[in-house]
């Protein structure tokens, strides 16, 4: 079944497509406040899940942190800094053979897998120098 696209899921798909970075909702929420003050937090956040859920945006889970959405769709690695929490893409193919070399003794039937490596970005390297 296709959906409408709101004005509002509108704002905030060009949000997430503009800042490139990995955004929280908080920062979604700010970027689209910008030019539409008018617009409830709630109403971002309800938009961020449902282009999620969609496939428009990709929704991120991070260990410690709030949820970042990412403008890209494909299935790809991330990385947190543990420094300042900000997410970057890792350059690197997915790894589809890890999930054929699963041996599951619980009855899963695998249909994907998440990681997410742990660093310290070159910026707060550089700065704790």
């Amino acid at each position: 079944m296709l959906q409408r696209q709101t004005i509002q899921g509108t704002l905030v798909l060009e949000a997430v497509r503009a800042l490139r970075c990995h955004a929280t909702a908080d920062e979604i929420y700010t970027e689209v406040a910008k030019t539409h003050p008018n617009i409830s937090r709630a109403t971002v956040y309800r938009n961020l899940n449902h282009l999620a859920e969609l496939g428009e945006i990709r929704k991120i889970e991070t260990p410690a942190g709030p949820d970042r959405f990412d403008h890209l769709t494909d299935r790809h690695y991330h990385i947190q800094c543990t420094v300042c929490g900000r997410v970057f893409d890792v350059d690197m193919d997915y790894m589809e053979e890890l999930e054929r070399k699963i041996r599951d003794r619980h009855g899963f039937q695998i249909t994907g897998h998440r990681i997410m490596f742990q660093g310290v970005c070159p910026q707060c390297g550089a700065s704790k120098g």
